[in-house]
Formats: structure tokens, C-alpha cells, sequence
């Protein structure tokens, strides 16, 4: 079995609980996410089963699309509705459109991030939620992200209120934190903020439209139709040019040997060697040797 389901992650699970419920239901123990969404967060959670777990890293590093509603008000120690409020603000307040999308703007394209305290990196060997349990607050270090796009998704000409919420749709790289943009929304409005809820609509090429719940999952491998939702390793691949090998090099990439540079390598940092249709390689250019290409993932069973 090799491929990527599009799973839908339901709320109350974490991604290793997804994973874990999958290698029970699909009977093997090659399987892996690509990228972890936090309990309270649903949404697009590709699998990568098998040969596909050597894309993994491809997906994981791909850009995703969210919607969240930020709340302007209140400030928590896990920046979320999830945790223990820290300033709390409740005067009258008045944000105009045109302010919240000047705001919106100003927080698109590359920003820096200070991961929050209560999140997975890593800082001295250990994860700071590891500290931040412990009522410790450490050092951390300043991260560059990029936000494609930052949409208001609400029709208000004027948000009142003691407390302001708003839904917003953003598109961003791999390491952003939504939770943390929403207190830098605040912080520019000059009010203590969190996220009150948060959706990933999408991740990578995958969508909420190609998604299966573990439950439909489960009904399916019952029913002898898993197939029907294994989608192949190629989809994961389809932001890179593919090129089809011929008798000319087809050994050669087979044998996932080193060779002058591809034309496609001077405009995508990756391209794809197909058969068919089916990927045999993925080449990047060689790190120490100019003009020439080297092979980074090989799917010798996939064909």
C-alpha cells in the first residue's frame, strides 16, 4: 500500500492519535503525517503511507491555507482560547474596516515570529510547552515567515464591541504561527488578542474537498474500496516539473546516478524523472559539483 490519504483531522485529536488509529485500521506500520496540527484545530492532514512517506517532508514543507477567528480583548498564556487568560481589556472599542485591512496588509508578505511558549520547538534539547508546564519562560528564537495572502472573510464596515472577533483567511509557509499572528493583529491595534478558533482548509495541493474522515477511512477498508481514496505519490509531487525518462538516460536515473543539470533546475529546485507518469526520482542540483544534478528521493517500487 503506497500512497496519501487526505485526511480530515476532527477536533479533540492530536496527529500522532490520527496516525496511530490508522496503522490499526489500514494494517502497517509505515505511515506518517506531514505536519502537526494542534487538538483543538481541524482541518487537511495529509498521510503519507509507505514508498509515499518519502515525500512526507515535501508536504510538510509546502504552504497551507487557513481560516481562524481572532478575538480582540484578551490575551492568553497559549495565545488560543485554550489557555488561562494573561491581560484582559474590556473597554468599549472601535476598529473601522479600513483600519483591521491597513493591519491585515501591513502583517503580509515576510514577517518575524517569536514562537509562542506553549509550542513544539525546540529550545536546549527540549520543547518549550516542556517548559512552559513548568511555569518556565525561556528564551526563544525569532523566526522569518512568509503570509501570501491575509483576506477578512467578514462584511462589517465597523467592529464594536468589548470584545472584536473576526474570521480571516491566510495563506502562509511552512512555520507560521496563526495563534501568534492573531496576538501581532492585536498588538497593532493596540489590544491584547488570541485565536479563538482555527481551521486548515489546505496543505499543499490538498484540499478540504479531497478529504475522508478516519471513520469513512475505517468504513471503506471494511468495505475493500480503500483504494478509492489512496491517492498517488505524484500528487504530492505536482508543483515540480515532471519530465519522462527515455532510452537515453533511463538507466542512468534508474540507477540514481549523477548527471549534468536539467534546463527545468535553473527555474524549479526540484524536478521529477517519471515513467509513464509514474515518478521514479526526484533530482535537486548538486550541492559541490556545478552543473550537475543529483538525485534526493528514488521510488525504485512505485512502477
Amino acid at each position: 500500500m503506497n500512497g496519501i490519504i487526505a485526511l480530515w483531522k476532527e477536533r479533540g485529536m492530536t496527529s500522532h492519535d490520527c496516525v496511530f488509529k490508522l496503522r490499526k485500521i489500514l494494517k502497517t506500520k509505515k505511515i506518517g503525517h506531514t505536519g502537526t496540527l494542534d487538538p483543538a484545530v481541524e482541518g487537511v492532514l495529509p498521510i503519507c503511507i509507505g514508498q509515499a512517506t518519502r515525500v512526507a517532508e515535501y508536504l510538510t514543507d509546502a504552504g497551507k491555507t487557513y481560516e481562524a477567528v481572532v478575538s480582540i480583548g484578551k490575551s492568553t498564556t497559549t495565545e488560543d482560547a485554550e489557555g488561562e487568560a494573561v491581560e484582559t481589556d474590556e473597554s468599549y472599542k472601535s476598529v473601522s474596516r479600513q483600519q483591521l485591512l491597513e493591519v491585515l496588509q501591513s502583517l503580509t508578505g515576510r514577517i518575524e515570529q517569536t514562537p509562542p511558549m506553549f509550542s513544539a520547538v525546540k529550545v536546549n534539547g527540549k520543547r518549550l510547552y516542556e517548559y512552559a508546564r513548568k511555569g518556565e519562560v525561556v528564551e526563544r528564537p525569532t523566526r522569518t515567515v512568509t503570509i501570501y495572502s491575509l483576506q477578512l472573510l467578514d462584511d462589517s464596515t465597523v467592529f464594536e464591541g468589548e470584545e472584536i472577533t473576526f474570521r480571516i483567511r491566510i495563506a502562509c509557509s511552512k512555520g507560521t504561527y496563526i495563534r501568534t499572528l492573531a496576538v501581532q493583529i492585536g498588538e497593532k491595534l493596540g489590544y491584547p488578542a488570541h485565536m479563538s478558533s482555527l481551521v486548515r482548509t489546505a496543505s499543499g495541493t490538498f484540499t478540504e474537498e479531497n478529504c475522508v474522515t478516519i471513520e469513512q477511512v475505517e468504513n471503506l477498508m471494511n468495505e475493500g474500496n480503500i483504494q478509492n481514496i489512496i491517492l498517488p505519490v505524484e500528487y504530492a509531487l505536482a508543483n515540480y516539473p515532471f519530465v519522462e525518462i527515455d532510452q537515453s538516460n533511463d538507466k542512468q536515473i534508474i540507477n540514481g546516478q549523477v548527471l549534468p543539470m536539467h534546463a527545468f533546475l535553473k527555474e524549479s529546485d526540484k524536478i521529477v524523472f517519471s515513467k509513464q507518469g509514474k515518478a521514479l526520482a526526484v533530482y535537486i542540483a548538486h550541492p559541490t559539483k556545478d552543473g550537475f544534478m543529483k538525485p534526493e528521493k528514488m521510488f525504485p517500487n512505485l512502477t
